[in-house]
């Protein structure tokens, strides 16, 4: 298989440095093209670019932010003592990396060597680079999607020369090489993570804390383990989707979710979660109500000074603390839930603990007022779960991604061939919108380096009113759209998304335009690109369709599954 050794081409040690580094760049695109399997993918990555950089040492470590941790995936080269070249649980709390947490634009590569003035004042990690032979490292942030997925880490022994500036500069084109193969591999095995994991924040999703809450209740019934839930809404989300667009309020929601995953990690074997729309919480297993609370605290103050947010409304409940008999998971939830709901009202800047009120304690009335609305039998392990912030529908979007994610799954194989690009759009469009009983939905086409948008695919569900009058207003092989006059829709087709809507202050007036003409009241956008092009799904609804509302992210990443593989030009 390409990939199964790395041997050093000659160029990388022989010549300038300049015909050396681009040699080096090539070696590793021709290999991470012939390799697909992302465990492959990254040991290649990480051999390749320690043969490439000179150093003794290379490891690659992926965030994940649901337990707030680094993850080392492979060691290459030179290793000390306990370490593995495939770990089995090798991480570090990602918030000793500050640099990649708390980078508002494309975090830096960065380098420090032992004898640096600076490292006297952090003698710890000094010494754990000693104890394992190394001087001086480099740690090159991987980018995703323009997100921090992880980093690239680099070393050398004391008797090999420091890296310098240019090294610097050279390691990070090394890890935008090896972040485009990661993406392209990690499409392979994205879609049974994504049925759990939310796309936006890449924490894990309401499904995933549903099942992870169950299993702590059964151990907290069997072994008495304590369980503890924080839950939080960020305040004033819908106030910035107003002002400056829903893209401003999505990277208000990703900046939390970072921190949220931070602040988890302090309890390592928290889950970080984001239930939908501007709600998140952490489940806890095993530590006191006070660590809990105090993190909760911690989560408050870090959210108070993120950039264009208004703080949080938090609240804690706890198997630990007096809040009478815990009998199911529905329970613990309604507590957290009441607490927030008490949070919000007060505009409280700390959280709110449920049982830790003033006797009688509103947030165990408020909570006992909950379940007894939703019957002592209520339709479903979690139901009227989140009574504070209305009731769920078909449109939730981890249950719309797993179930378009399955249909892609299970038709792709018998009735569209892989390289089928426009077949794939097809099936995520069509079921994309039935799922939301939606209008219509349209799939277009941008040759590359092009500026016209083509409609090459669509159908139209059900006619609205100006439809049924005059037929359907766009021919789907002339329906032609000059990008200049469509900013939202030029970005979308780069990789990104957008909702609009009538009458909402966020929503582009050309892409509001095309609304009133084809009779809809919102339409949800993504796109992406492969080596065909850029491409479009839209999906269009009225005011008989599920809401639209937070749907770009779950349609950005199902158009992304859908762009993998063979690349196809449409007819």
């Amino acid at each position: 298989m390409p990939g199964d050794t790395c041997p050093e081409p000659a160029a990388l040690v022989e010549g300038p440095d300049a015909a050396r580094r681009l040699h080096a760049i090539i070696h590793l695109a021709k290999t991470l093209a012939t390799t697909h399997h992302f465990s492959e993918v990254v040991r290649v990555s990480a051999a390749q670019a320690r043969l490439a950089m000179g150093a003794a040492h290379a490891s690659i470590s992926v965030w994940e932010r649901d337990t707030g941790q680094l993850r080392v995936l492979v060691n290459d080269g030179e290793l000390a003592e306990g370490e593995e070249p495939l770990p089995a649980a090798e991480t570090y709390p990602v918030t000793d990396f500050p640099d990649i947490i708390e980078s508002e634009g494309w975090p830096t590569t960065w380098s420090r060597c032992v004898d640096d003035p600076e490292h006297t004042r952090d003698p710890e990690r000094v010494a754990a680079m000693l104890r394992r032979g190394r001087h001086d490292c480099m740690v090159a942030p991987i980018m995703v999607e323009g997100r921090v997925w992880g980093e690239l880490y680099l070393a050398r022994r004391a008797d090999q020369p420091r890296f310098e500036p240019v090294d610097a500069e050279f390691a990070g084109v090394l890890a935008a090489q090896i972040s485009a193969g990661l993406a392209q591999a990690e499409h392979f095995e994205r879609i049974e993570k994504l049925a759990f994991t939310d796309p936006l924040t890449g924490l894990a999703n309401r499904r995933a804390i549903d099942a992870r809450l169950d299993e702590a209740m059964a151990r907290h019934y069997r072994d008495g383990v304590v369980v503890s839930l924080i839950v939080c809404d960020v305040n004033g989300l819908k106030r910035l989707n107003d002002e400056r667009g829903h893209d401003v309020g999505d990277r208000l929601l990703e900046r939390f979710a970072d921190q949220l995953s931070a602040c988890g990690a302090m309890l390592p074997g928290a889950t970080a979660a984001r239930l939908g729309g501007d709600e998140f919480c952490v489940l806890v297993e095993g530590y006191p109500p006070d660590d809990v609370v105090a993190v909760a605290e911690e989560l408050c103050r870090r959210a108070l000074r993120m950039h264009n947010g208004e703080g949080v409304a938090c609240g804690v409940a706890s198997t630990g603390d007096p809040v009478g008999p815990v009998t199911s998971a529905d329970r613990l939830f309604r507590l957290a839930d009441a607490a927030q709901y008490r949070a919000k009202g007060s505009r409280s800047t700390r959280p709110v603990v449920a049982g830790r009120g003033q006797q009688p304690d509103l947030t165990l009335s408020l909570a006992r007022e909950a379940q007894d609305e939703a019957g002592a039998e209520g339709p479903g392990p979690h139901r009227d779960r989140r009574r504070f912030r209305g009731a769920l529908h078909n449109a939730e979007p981890g249950r719309l991604l797993a179930a378009v994610l399955a249909v892609l799954d299970e038709r792709e194989p018998k009735s569209v061939h892989r390289a089928d690009t426009l077949g794939r759009l097809e099936i995520v469009a069509d079921t994309f919108a039935r799922m939301l009983d939606g209008v219509a939905w349209w799939v277009s086409y941008l040759p590359p380096g092009g500026r016209v948008l083509r409609t090459v695919r669509y159908s139209i569900h059900r006619l609205t009113g100006v439809q049924s009058e005059a037929g359907p207003r766009y021919d789907a092989v002339t329906a032609e759209y000059d990008l200049a006059h469509y900013p939202a829709t030029a970005d979308a087709v780069q990789g990104g998304g957008f909702v609009a809507e009538l009458g909402d202050p966020g929503t582009d007036p050309a892409e509001e335009d095309l609304l009133l003409v084809g009779g809809y009241k919102a339409m949800v956008a993504a796109g992406g690109t492969n080596a065909a092009g850029g491409w479009l799904v839209e999906i269009y609804a009225d005011d008989l369709s599920l809401s639209v509302t937070g749907l770009a992210p779950v349609l950005r990443a199902l158009v992304a599954v859908a762009l993998t593989g063979g690349a196809s030009l449409p007819d």
